[in-house]
């Protein structure tokens, strides 16, 4: 049964499903597709989920691989359904555009019931003040970026804030911060300042639990950021990479695993919550 609860997880679903269906009726794509009279192209961007499928043709494709049983069919048609549904994240298309990744992941961090996230560099998006966020934008993005499509990505970034933490049961978070980024001053000393109050405010949350990986820190490695999303149960947990220059979704569970323990291995290392308050505040108390 289907624990899908947006688009972005019914499409995620569905294109799973789909996969699964074609390859117990023992079709290629290219099968598939020339049965349907379909370009092969359509069913490739069907199962990769970047293209929705109507009920209309998910009723001849389910017909096609003899998957008749009224619940599944029902199930599936409602997950396609569900995958046509706007989230509130299109109105940002013109930087999805070219950040098709980005896209997706934003969409599933909207269903996602549990984020943790390891930030060896810069603030975690979803814990950044808006000038925080500002001046770090400012000094990611190209330099030949006009400064309204900077006003148009520290929108978004609010936003999804806002979005997940506005939710009546907010999700978990878990977050993972290099020592390095409290002693970074982006945006200037005011800036760091107020973003470092924030930690503090947030990292008190029950839903928040905030850890500072210390310069102490021993078998650290070199690590990328990553966020790993969970979700209800029924649905895989995915891990979005972002350092230049990659930027992806990793959704293979044998990859997955390995960030799950990576995660659990940074948390050991990790000063406790307490302790990373308390780094924090003081850190706080000695700005001027």
């Amino acid at each position: 049964m289907s624990t899908a609860h947006g688009p972005s997880g019914g499409r995620r679903q569905l294109r799973a499903r789909l996969r699964a269906a074609r390859d117990a009726a023992g079709l290629t794509q290219e099968q598939a597709a020339e049965a349907m009279d379909w370009s092969l192209s359509k069913l490739i961007r069907i199962e990769a989920g970047t293209v929705s499928i109507s009920t209309n043709d998910l009723k001849a494709l389910l017909q096609h691989y003899r998957v008749d049983d009224p619940g599944t069919v029902t199930e599936l048609l409602a997950l396609a359904r569900l995958a046509r549904q706007r989230g509130w994240w299109v109105q940002y298309r013109e930087i999805f555009e070219r950040e098709r990744a980005y896209y997706d992941y934003v969409g599933l961090e909207a269903e996602a019931a549990t984020l943790r996230v390891f930030q060896p560099i810069g603030m975690p998006g979803l814990l950044q003040t808006e000038s925080y966020a500002r001046a770090y934008i400012s000094a990611a993005v190209p330099s030949q970026v006009e400064p309204d499509d900077v006003t148009v990505r520290v929108g978004l970034r609010l936003r999804r804030q806002e979005e997940l933490f506005s939710r009546p049961v907010p999700p978990t978070l878990q977050v993972i911060l290099d020592e390095a980024n409290l002693h970074r001053h982006i945006g200037g000393t005011a800036v760091l300042r107020e973003q470092l109050e924030r930690l503090r405010t947030e990292g008190t949350k029950d839903h928040v639990t905030l850890q500072i990986l210390p310069f102490t820190a021993e078998s650290y490695g070199a690590t990328g950021q990553f966020n790993l999303l969970s979700f209800e149960a029924g649905t895989p947990d995915v891990v979005y990479i972002e350092s230049t220059p990659t930027v992806a979704l990793v959704d293979q569970p044998a990859e997955v695993e390995t960030y799950r323990q990576t995660f659990a291995r940074l948390q050991k290392l990790a000063l406790n919550p307490s302790e990373s308050l308390e780094m924090i505040n003081k850190m706080v108390t000695q700005m001027v």
